[in-house]
């Protein structure tokens, strides 16, 4: 795997299967986690690499991967990280710049919440990383950020911790300069984006940036 570009599938929810391949480019490092393999079946993709403890798959899928080159890395079914935890800390350690996690939105709130946490992992620190299932795309800005969509997206801004200073946007119908959001407020939520690109910085703290394309199919 040489791209700097990875897309991680995860085992949980995928509404709109069609709609994930507006994430995918061709040069993509492609990674299943566990039963995240599934999605990419349907969509009739194969991974570079299959990580995870296998539960969610049955043996002969796991053979027939086996048999066409995939890559395999294998886990015991305890313990203390989810298989998209150890597929994005594999991917940190190989140096790629670029990730994007598809299926990891929706189902379970504990298994979401927990998927948003990971953005916060240190070994991802520097690395863009988002959680993108086509139609909504999750970031976690702590400096400067570029969201590329279509006008009329809808984009919101929420604080994490302690309240998030010196915000600054661009390309956004209620724009910010040098504002503060704080979780205690709702304030952040859906603005539009007035241009194919909304730039945000923050001086201190961290926002939580929910990017909602809209229904391309109407």
């Amino acid at each position: 795997m040489e791209s700097t570009r990875a897309v991680v599938f995860a085992n949980g929810e995928l509404v709109n299967a069609a709609a994930v391949r507006v994430v995918l480019q061709p040069e993509d490092t492609l990674v299943a986690a566990d039963g995240g393999y599934l999605h990419m079946k349907k969509l009739g993709i194969q991974p570079h690499l299959l990580i995870g403890d296998l539960d969610s798959l049955p043996a002969q899928e796991v053979e027939s991967l086996r048999a066409a080159g995939v890559e395999l890395e294998i886990y015991p079914r305890e313990k203390d990280a989810t298989d998209l935890e150890l597929a994005l800390a594999r991917l940190a350690e190989r140096g790629v710049h670029e990730i994007r996690v598809v299926a990891a939105l929706g189902g379970r709130l504990d298994q979401t919440l927990a998927n948003l946490y990971l953005l916060e992992m240190d070994e991802l620190k520097g690395i863009d990383v988002r959680l993108d299932d086509g139609r909504e795309e999750i970031l976690i800005i702590r400096s400067n950020a570029t969201v590329t969509g279509t006008p009329g997206d809808t984009l919101s801004l929420l604080s994490m911790g302690n309240c998030t200073k010196g915000i600054t946007t661009q390309g956004l119908k209620y724009p910010l300069k040098g504002g503060k959001l704080c979780p205690s407020s709702s304030r952040g939520i859906s603005n539009v984006m007035l241009e194919a690109e909304a730039m945000i910085e923050v001086r201190s703290g961290a926002l939580l940036c929910i990017h909602t394309r809209q229904d391309q199919t109407n």
